[in-house]
C-alpha cells in the first residue's frame, strides 16, 4: 500500500490507465474475432475499416506496439480480401 499523498495518486492515475488500456485492448480482440466471423467481403471490409481505425489509435496512443497493430491490419487485411 501507498504511504503518502503522491503514492497513492500514482495508484489511482495507475489503476484508470490499466483499465482503459485493457478496455480498448478487448475491443480489438472482440472486433477481430467478430471479423474473422463475417463471410460477406461487403460488412467485412466495413469491419475492417472500423478496425484498422481502432488498432492505429491503440498504436498511437502505445497501448499496443506499431508493429503488432501493423502486423494485425496486414493478417485480416488478407483474410478479407480471400473472401469471395
Amino acid at each position: 500500500m501507498p504511504n503518502n499523498q503522491s503514492a497513492k495518486k500514482r495508484l489511482r492515475q495507475s489503476d484508470r490507465r490499466r483499465m482503459r488500456n485493457r478496455a480498448a485492448r478487448s475491443e480489438i480482440r472482440t472486433r477481430t474475432r467478430t471479423l474473422l466471423d463475417m463471410e460477406s467481403k461487403p460488412e467485412a471490409e466495413a469491419a475492417l475499416r472500423e478496425l484498422s481505425s481502432r488498432l492505429d489509435r491503440a498504436a498511437q496512443k502505445r497501448i499496443i506496439p506499431s508493429n503488432a497493430a501493423a502486423r494485425q491490419k496486414a493478417r485480416v487485411a488478407q483474410y478479407v480480401q480471400s473472401l469471395d
